[in-house]
């Protein structure tokens, strides 16, 4: 698989408050084939090799205090949740994570699989750990290897959408699920597995958040423009109302669908319409956190309420974009399998 690479203008921050070890990169414009030296497919037959499992105990099987007494599991249905960059640290040279790392995997079990992934984990819950690129392939002047870290991140996804594929799904439907570089790969994942495929049809919608998804960059497979549409995608970048990031042309041409209210209208979305954010305190439910506005390519929200909020200086939210609006996005999980099973 071949990635489209230029990478200027990074956007991320690591917030204490929200803080999630995630990364929103720049897009990539030149395709480059990645080099075979050194570099092996992860072995997905290996069930240390996925952060997220069904049939083990993990992160994403936990749950904030007030969903625990009504927790129902619906194994009907599949996720496939692509985490986002957790390589963060020094750079010195390493383009893509060890998947031996224990430090970065408990990073990225503590974080993203326990705050993000857990969103979704009524049903079967499958995230395979990935070679990811390190952080500074987003900001590199060395177009050329960075492009090639993307591209081994990449072939490791596909290999373990493979493997999920051939030995677990068993026909069920599917909801793709990804954040940041996860969503950089879920793209290209969707149009190597969905788009003009038989698998399209299982498709229950795919959740692409954290990285621009540009208007037309799918050709058959639509914008959720409700609560309930099935087969089609969504996504957004969020960051507080008024505020324009920086970044180029380029990384300015995206969908956005509102996750308070599932359109894409430039309405505002009440904070009643608000259900429920998780941060760091993961056990707790924060209420009418915020309202939400579709602004061009962009998901503005007022400043988060919650306590200490008002220490929380930054006005890029990318760290966030699942958590903050986690039970809007759980629920919604459960209208869009409702609706797909409805029209089957």
């Amino acid at each position: 698989m071949k990635i489209i690479k230029s990478l200027k203008n990074t956007g991320w921050i690591l917030g204490a408050l929200l803080s999630l070890h995630s990364c929103a990169p720049k897009p990539v414009q030149q395709a480059v084939a990645a080099s075979a030296d050194h570099f092996r497919v992860t072995d997905f037959t290996q069930q240390n090799n996925w952060a997220a499992l069904p049939q083990k105990t993990d992160p994403s099987d936990e749950l904030p205090v007030p969903l625990t007494a009504a927790y129902e599991r619906d194994s009907s249905v599949d996720v496939f949740f692509i985490h986002p960059t957790t390589f963060t640290g020094d750079f010195n040279g390493h383009w893509n994570a060890d998947l031996q790392d224990h430090q970065l995997n408990h990073r990225t079990d503590i974080s993203t699989i326990r705050l993000q992934a857990s969103v979704f984990n009524t049903y079967n819950l499958y995230a395979p750990r990935y070679q990811q690129a390190h952080i500074h392939s987003f900001y590199t002047a060395d177009k050329e290897k960075a492009a090639i870290a993307l591209e081994r991140a990449y072939q490791d996804i596909r290999a373990a959408f493979q493997y999920y594929l051939d030995n677990w799904n068993q026909g069920r439907p599917i909801i793709l699920a990804a954040h940041s570089q996860g969503t950089f790969h879920a793209k290209q994942l969707m149009r190597d597995f969905f788009e003009g495929k038989a698998l399209r049809k299982k498709l229950v919608a795919a959740y692409l958040i954290g990285y621009p998804v540009e208007p037309g960059y799918f050709s058959q497979v639509a914008v959720c423009a409700d609560s309930v549409q099935t087969g089609c995608y969504l996504g957004w970048r969020t960051f507080r109302h008024g505020f324009e990031p920086a970044y180029d042309s380029a990384f300015r041409q995206s969908v956005v669908v509102n996750p308070l209210s599932w359109t894409t209208d430039s309405s505002i979305a009440n904070v009643e319409l608000h259900k429920g954010a998780v941060l760091r305190n993961f056990k707790k439910i924060y209420y009418r956190v915020s309202d939400a506005q579709v602004h061009g390519d962009l998901l503005w929200i007022s400043r988060p309420r919650f306590p200490g909020s008002w220490l929380y200086k930054s006005k890029n939210y990318h760290i966030g974009d699942i958590n903050l609006f986690y039970m809007n996005i759980r629920q919604n999980l459960a209208l869009r399998v409702r609706s797909y099973w409805a029209n089957q």
